[in-house]
């Protein structure tokens, strides 16, 4: 299994824990390297590669699932990315991607305020058009401390979007829309 964009590696020990030998592969060196930190002492049967969806270090059809949350964002330009994964997923493998769904929440009105020119029109006919299915899928997040929101919306949006948003938004959850892009090979 591949996680593309794996991050800290927070799904990796998830992934191993329900059976696979899950490979991340993380461009951000620091960030792979906690992920590395993250798999390495438990014994747990995953590993951490630097590298990009655009170029994956991985062999010719060696992956039967491929996942990647937020690591496609506005679909047209992703083109050498989702070539690298027909190439290292097997015949009858699945790629399953994680998308912001902009057109509903409250997430997702954040987001189309901080990015004016995002049109999910044209995400939706570009994902169609490379064969993915899409299933709409609302998230929730929830947070125990304001500060921790507020960190997070921070990092997903530009600064002065994110204090638009933070300064309307009381409470400690957000609604978070999603599209679930999903295809087999």
């Amino acid at each position: 299994m591949l996680d593309v964009g794996c991050g800290t590696g927070f799904h990796l020990p998830r992934f191993a824990d329900r059976g696979a030998r899950p490979v991340g592969v993380e461009p951000h060196l620091p960030l792979a390297r906690r992920a590395a930190r993250r798999v390495l002492p438990d014994g747990r049967p995953a590993r951490v590669v630097a590298g990009s969806a655009e170029a994956l270090p991985l062999a010719d059809a060696s992956v039967d699932v491929a996942h990647a949350r937020w690591a496609y964002f506005f679909g047209p330009g992703c083109e050498p990315g989702l070539a690298e994964l027909a190439r290292v997923l097997r015949p009858g493998g699945v790629a399953c991607l994680v998308d912001n769904d902009a057109t509903r929440s409250t997430f997702g009105a954040w987001f189309t305020r901080a990015y004016p020119a995002y049109d999910p029109v044209a995400v939706q006919r570009f994902w169609d058009r490379q064969g993915f299915r899409t299933e709409a899928l609302t998230i929730r997040w929830t947070f125990e401390h304001r500060e921790d929101l507020e960190a997070v919306v921070r990092i997903e949006l530009p600064p002065g979007p994110a204090e638009a948003a933070l300064a309307e938004h009381d409470g400690l959850a957000v609604d978070y829309a999603v599209a679930l892009r999903w295809r087999r090979y």
